[in-house]
């Protein structure tokens, strides 16, 4: 059960890591690289999504190899965090629109919110269980 544990975290490190990878060289490749020539962009695009669609199948195989009490830790960690990210941003939206803050809400700031937030919950999930 540990191979396949450590197996399928491996796979899932790898898809992330090749995820960030094609969306770096897609946000920046246009402008650094290849002058933004539009069929390189969309396939850059392109291959980023299905990265990130096979970044999320590896997610379901890790998911669905823990055992129940791990599979509540995140799930209770996810649902937090869904909840938050929908209610955080939206609102970060709002005050973008409503001008009520000085800059524009960057998407960039809500993905790092997103990822701050299922860490400390899921950290405080783990000890609250463990």
């Amino acid at each position: 059960m540990k191979k396949e544990r450590r197996k399928n975290l491996t796979q899932l490190a790898a898809w992330t890591w090749s995820w960030v990878a094609t969306l770096a060289i897609a946000t920046f490749g246009p402008k650094f690289i290849w002058d933004d020539h539009i069929l390189l962009t969309v396939l850059a695009v392109t291959v980023n999504f299905t990265n990130g669609i096979l970044m999320i199948i590896a997610n379901r195989k890790f998911f669905n190899n823990l055992d129940e009490l791990e599979r509540k830790i995140h799930l209770e960690s996810l649902a937090l965090t869904l909840g938050l990210a929908v209610v955080v941003g939206l609102t970060y939206s709002l005050l973008d629109v409503t001008d009520l803050i000085t800059f524009d809400a960057e998407i960039s700031n809500l993905v790092m919110f997103i990822g701050l937030a299922y860490g400390i919950i899921l950290t405080v999930n783990t000890r609250r269980y463990s």
